[in-house]
């Protein structure tokens, strides 16, 4: 499949609402969540105001014109927080898209906009059960803490 990646600009920024759904990890057999759950303020973390802080970095890839998944950062208090110079990551794709290698080409591309921009590591947060935390350890995310749910993982860049 080809596809571009490029970055978040800010006409993206309100996809950024449906990117954060897609995140959401739901379980074999579980429902969805409704989408206004992405309305809470533990979630609203990740998308409120992009753009206005400097540590606001984000990219989209495209296939055919149209965005199919983004990967953006901000240094927030959110389930992956660290520090206050750590940021944070989240990304999504379409599930049409995914186990396409788009994952892991944007989140490979934003580790090395990272780390010239001169940040030292970044951090997330990963539902135990999700596949993509194995993506996550194959990209050199190695587990700082957990918990019974999830895993707190870092990106020495």
């Amino acid at each position: 499949m080809h596809y571009t990646i490029r970055e978040l600009q800010k006409p993206d920024y309100p996809l950024l609402d449906d990117f954060l759904y897609e995140a959401i990890f739901v379980p074999k057999g579980s429902e969805p969540p409704p989408k206004a759950i992405i309305t809470s303020p533990e979630l609203q973390v990740y998308v409120a105001h992009f753009g206005e802080r400097k540590d606001d970095r984000g990219l989209v890839a495209e296939v055919d014109g149209k965005i199919v998944g983004a990967v953006w950062v901000r240094i927030m208090d959110d389930y992956g927080h660290i520090d206050n110079e750590t940021p944070s990551l989240a990304i999504s794709l379409y599930k049409e898209y995914r186990g396409s290698g788009i994952g892991t080409a944007i989140l490979k591309e934003l580790l090395a906009l990272l780390k010239a921009h001169g940040y030292g590591r970044v951090s997330l947060s990963v539902q135990k059960a999700n596949y993509a935390a194995k993506l996550y350890q194959k990209v050199g995310f190695e587990i700082v803490r957990e918990n019974e749910e999830e895993y707190i993982m870092v990106n020495y860049l």
